[in-house]
């Protein structure tokens, strides 16, 4: 059965995500490395991890496949997600695809590496995020769940 897991460490829309999944009956898991509230939810389950640099991203990797929604900003987890098959949404609702991953890793990395060479330079921190950003995400999650089914 498909499921939608979330990337829950620094993701401001797993409400949203709940919303959507139960409407669809999916089962959907929030993966992080503690300091949340379990949902009442009878189709959500939350998972703590234990402590450690990429605990989280590793369960989520391991689980998901075919038929599955993952939700990161993480581009190395949706980069294994997208090899074990599943769709993979960021929490803006920008989607990562085969298309789309190994320039999202090329970018990742050369930005590391200007953070990197310039270790004093402030860095900004991106925008922030807002009402337009969390329709986006609902929509396209929507149409995720909606695409995964259909092909399962």
């Amino acid at each position: 059965m498909s499921a939608l897991y979330i990337d829950a460490d620094a993701c401001p829309v797993k409400a949203e995500a709940e919303r959507v999944a139960t409407r669809h009956g999916w089962r959907m898991f929030i993966v992080s490395n503690g300091g949340l509230r379990p949902s009442p939810n009878p189709l959500v389950e939350t998972v703590i991890v234990s402590e450690g640099a990429d605990v989280a991203d590793m369960w989520i990797a391991e689980r998901c496949g075919p038929g599955d929604v993952v939700v990161t900003g993480d581009i190395p987890l949706a980069s294994k997600c997208i090899e074990a098959g599943a769709r993979v949404l960021r929490h803006n609702g920008e989607r990562f695809t085969e298309a789309n991953i190994g320039q999202q890793l090329a970018m990742r990395d050369l930005m590391a590496d200007l953070r990197a060479a310039n270790p004093l330079s402030a860095g900004g921190g991106g925008k922030p995020f807002g009402k337009a950003d969390r329709s986006r995400f609902l929509d396209a999650l929507e149409r995720e769940i909606r695409a995964a089914k259909s092909a399962g």
